[in-house]
């Protein structure tokens, strides 16, 4: 009887031991992988080559994940962590007939999300509210200034992930109150302009 409460215990033992690695080595994952290092290599090769831009923060926007899900995320590029994500709008032009599917353009009027790297330039107040410049840098969001894109709060965007997908924006990144607040004081605490990164 004791040989079978020990065999018994051990195996109960392995089970909870695995289970808990399971989930741990999974919750590291998701989180250590959420942010390509392909676009964290680059924007730290953008940053390094120019005194102009922050070199210990950037924001990442993953564009393959659904809008409810926190897909914004403020990056450390010297420890390597974020250190906050929430939700953000895409474009409505960027919308396909099929769900998790976006287009992206940088003609103006398109109504669309364009990726690429940008820097955060100047605040201004406008009908959205603060709201902050943007620059594209690469030739997929070169006309990002002309086309009015910026970054800015909407209140219809839920600061909580949601199951399914959020508001559309007219092609700018558009975040929660909220949060803004939060990445506003980063932004005007920065002595240079910090680069932002959208991708798919």
């Amino acid at each position: 009887m004791k040989k079978i409460l020990i065999v018994f215990l051990m195996i109960l033992f392995v089970f909870i031991g695995y289970n808990f690695f399971y989930k741990e080595k999974k919750r590291f994952s998701s989180v250590t992988a959420i942010v390509e290092l392909k676009q964290i290599n680059a924007v730290k090769k953008l940053v390094e080559s120019n005194k102009k831009y922050n070199k210990r923060i950037a924001f990442f926007i993953d564009m393959k994940m659904p809008s409810g899900k926190n897909r914004f995320f403020v990056y450390d590029l010297k420890t390597n962590k974020i250190i906050d994500r929430g939700l953000v709008a895409h474009g409505s032009g960027s919308e396909t007939n099929m769900k998790g599917k976006l287009k992206f353009s940088n003609v103006p009027n398109s109504l669309s999300t364009s990726i690429g790297k940008y820097y955060i330039g100047n605040s201004y107040y406008g009908k959205f509210g603060k709201a902050y410049k943007l620059y594209g840098l690469d030739k997929t969001n070169s006309n990002a200034f002309y086309r009015d894109i910026v970054f800015h709060y909407y209140f219809d965007v839920p600061y909580k992930e949601q199951k399914g997908y959020i508001c559309n924006s007219f092609g700018c990144p558009m975040v929660n109150k909220e949060y803004f607040e939060r990445t506003a004081k980063i932004i005007d605490g920065s002595e240079s302009n910090i680069v932002m990164s959208i991708y798919y």
